[in-house]
């Protein structure tokens, strides 16, 4: 088993995250899938951003959930990065899904539901990916143990996965009681003892924000299924040379 190289909200280093600039660059470096993060628009719309305030990525001030993508797409959310990037727009799911649909990319999306728990957001962006017939190459993500079990009840087959940061022994366990497909881990927690433990459970390992170089080669060589990265080009000459 190859370990999948994902970007992190695209190639995160050298452009502006979760921006059609950073997917397209990633795409182009070599990336094996692309993770990228959504929230729910006022008017119920899934928009791909990770924080839930406006104020760290664009010009915008105050909550996603407080505006319609309209208003949202006003916005500059490239700026903040490099003027280079001045007057990039914040996309729609929909309109990644358009992107990513022919190319042969894995996607991660992780639902941004841990703190703002938005209504049918799981509903929402599972009928999406289901229009586009992308459920099959698309991983469901989220910290929020409840979200998992949404899911789970909303269709035994979504590969969802639960994202920690939290050591726990019986992790895997928990995870399967939740529904989850996946772990997703930080990288502190990865061990031999628990990559094995998870084949033994099939069940996928997969580890971020993996961009130091030892990093990188250990997360391939313990055979993990995929790494999230800010430097999928680094990351994919690592794996070639491994």
């Amino acid at each position: 088993m190859l370990t999948k190289i994902i970007a992190h909200r695209g190639a995160s280093k050298r452009a502006p995250e979760n921006t059609l600039p950073a997917f397209e660059l990633a795409y182009d470096l070599g990336a094996d899938g692309i993770e990228t993060d959504v929230q729910l628009t006022k008017d119920q719309i899934p928009v791909l951003i990770h924080d839930e305030g406006l104020k760290r990525t664009t010009n915008g001030y105050g909550f996603v959930k407080d505006y319609t993508l309209n208003e949202l797409k006003q916005l500059d959310a490239g700026s903040w990065f490099s003027p280079f990037y001045a007057n990039t727009r914040l996309l729609s799911l929909k309109e990644f899904l358009i992107w990513a649909k022919d190319k042969p990319l894995y996607l991660n999306i992780e639902l941004k539901n841990n703190k703002i728990d938005y209504k049918n957001l799981e509903k929402i962006v599972y009928k999406l990916l289901k229009e586009f017939e992308l459920l099959n190459r698309t991983t469901l993500s989220t910290f929020n143990p409840k979200s998992i079990k949404r899911m789970s009840k909303l269709d035994k087959q979504i590969d969802a996965a639960f994202l920690t940061s939290k050591r726990r022994n019986d992790l895997v366990e928990y995870a399967q009681s939740l529904g989850a497909k996946a772990i997703h881990i930080k990288y502190r927690l990865l061990s031999r003892k628990l990559v094995d433990h998870c084949r033994k459970e099939e069940m996928a390992i997969r580890v971020y924000t993996v961009n130091k170089t030892t990093q990188i080669k250990r997360c391939i060589n313990l055979n993990c299924n995929g790494i999230f990265t800010d430097v999928p080009g680094k990351a994919h000459q690592i794996k070639i040379q491994e």
